[in-house]
């Protein structure tokens, strides 16, 4: 076991085999147009996922048995109740699948058996006859403060376990072990990444519509562990996580002109960003957490510029008499997705990071804001208004395969999970209400409204929890 510090949880990831346990391991256009974790348990994983080699006709190590994309069958996967568990970690898994899409947990009503033995092989031929594809069996223990978890992956149609294993941390992160599992389990259904394991930095939103309160405020992905960031004196948009979800880059009004500040999670300590005239905004750290592209405004225009957290020396990106806003990086680095209205309406462009002649990229009808560029790479998610309707969409770095995934009143401000197969994005319906925040897959199958205390807006999908 590898302890990391009384602020921190602590992991050990064990490979759990058939028979034993084997030690292994959108406020700021207003303003521009009208004025103005702790680290969350840090886990030392001591091993990878261990799978179990495949015999009597079981699928070789590593297939994937539900493939991510436009067409395809949920997994059926029935997760039984782990002995001892008291602390709910299957109910939090279960849960997990069941806003997963490519996995359906099965009914517990309809379940053939009662598991009273996690370690024995399951009696297949009854978990046939409803249909199941794969049985979760474990268990949960507690030792002193901590609290350990095994779980099994079964493959009911091969009869063969196909994945296992134990995890071990303080008992306050018990949600979390949860997510571990469910994530383990998913990336050996579907060969995808997980996400669950993951953290949401997002606007909190309290009182009424005249006078709405916005802070700043971090929860697990499902809207679990929610906890303030800010006070909530001074209003606080646009969140971004730094690659390694230690820092969250946002737009502070406070006394003077807007500008972007940079908070530690660790510490709670703020910072501004640079001495610049005017107001500073939309920030977006570089995939390698050196340097935030921003905008700037320079009297009626805004320009993006590159700034350095390191030296504190500031690179003009765009010089050009429209509002150029919301950057965001290729995963490499090497490029910029902005929107802009220098073609005299919003719309989407691509540069080089270093800067140089951009290129549009949105061409349908309408207005294309707030781009986000994909952790795999290969999508650009927006918010597109078209004939009074807010739509989160999708498309190619070159613009081609536009896909509107929702549409409605009011949407907005996508950002992606760190698998890449998921957005969340924020929706208000107008009036006295407010904005909620809501998540679906880049293939549009299904929609879920994420569960938060109050109004949310401005949601920020960090990278998987270290």
């Amino acid at each position: 076991m590898t302890r990391l510090g009384p602020t921190t949880m602590w992991l050990a990831a064990m490979t759990w085999g058939p028979s034993r346990v084997n030690a292994a391991t959108t406020g700021e256009r207003a303003a521009l147009r009208g004025g103005g974790r702790r680290k969350l348990g840090l886990l030392s994983a001591l091993a990878a996922l261990g799978f179990m080699a495949a015999s009597n006709g079981a699928l070789a190590v590593g297939d994937i048995y539900v493939k991510a994309g436009a067409n395809f069958t949920p997994a059926l996967v029935a997760v039984t109740p782990l002995q001892g568990d008291d602390a709910k970690v299957g109910a939090v898994v279960a849960a997990d699948f069941a806003r997963s899409v490519f996995l359906q947990p099965v009914d517990p009503s309809s379940f053939p058996e009662a598991i009273g033995e996690p370690d024995k092989r399951p009696n297949f031929d009854a978990w046939k006859t409803i249909n199941a594809q794969f049985v979760v069996t474990g268990r949960v223990s507690h030792q002193g403060g901590s609290i350990v978890a095994q779980f099994r992956l079964w493959d009911v149609e091969t009869g063969e376990q196909i994945a296992g294993q134990q995890y071990s941390g303080e008992a306050q992160n018990a949600r979390r072990i949860s997510h571990l599992i469910a994530d383990a389990v998913f990336t050996r259904i579907t060969g995808e990444g997980g996400f669950f394991d993951s953290r949401v930095v997002f606007v909190d939103e309290t009182g009424p519509k005249e006078k709405r309160r916005k802070r700043l405020a971090l929860m697990d992905m499902d809207g679990a562990n929610m906890r303030s960031l800010t006070a909530g004196d001074n209003l606080a948009v646009t969140p971004r996580f730094s690659p390694n979800a230690e820092q969250v880059a946002y737009m502070h009004f406070g006394d003077g002109d807007p500008k972007v500040e940079i908070l530690d999670l660790e510490t709670g300590r703020r910072e501004s960003v640079g001495e610049f005239t005017g107001m500073s905004f939309s920030p977006r750290f570089s995939p390698d957490g050196r340097y935030l592209a921003l905008s700037l405004s320079e009297g009626a225009a805004s320009n993006l510029f590159l700034y350095d957290l390191q030296s504190g020396q500031t690179t003009r990106l765009t010089d050009d008499a429209a509002i150029d806003t919301s950057p965001s990086f290729s995963p490499d680095g090497k490029q910029i997705v902005f929107e802009s209205d220098r073609g005299g309406a919003q719309q989407l462009y691509v540069m080089s990071a270093s800067g140089g002649m951009p290129q549009r990229i949105s061409f349908g009808e309408g207005r294309y804001s707030t781009p986000v560029w994909s952790p795999r790479g290969d999508l650009i998610a927006f918010t597109r208004v078209k004939d009074g309707q807010f739509g989160i969409g999708v498309m190619k770095p070159d613009g081609a395969g536009e896909r509107i995934l929702t549409e409605g009143f009011h949407n907005e401000g996508p950002t992606f999970a760190p698998n890449g197969l998921f957005l969340m994005f924020f929706r208000d319906p107008g009036g006295e209400s407010g904005a909620k925040i809501y998540m679906t897959d880049i293939f549009g199958h299904a929609e879920f409204q994420v569960p938060t205390p109050s109004y949310a807006s401005d949601p920020s999908w960090g990278p998987e929890t270290k």
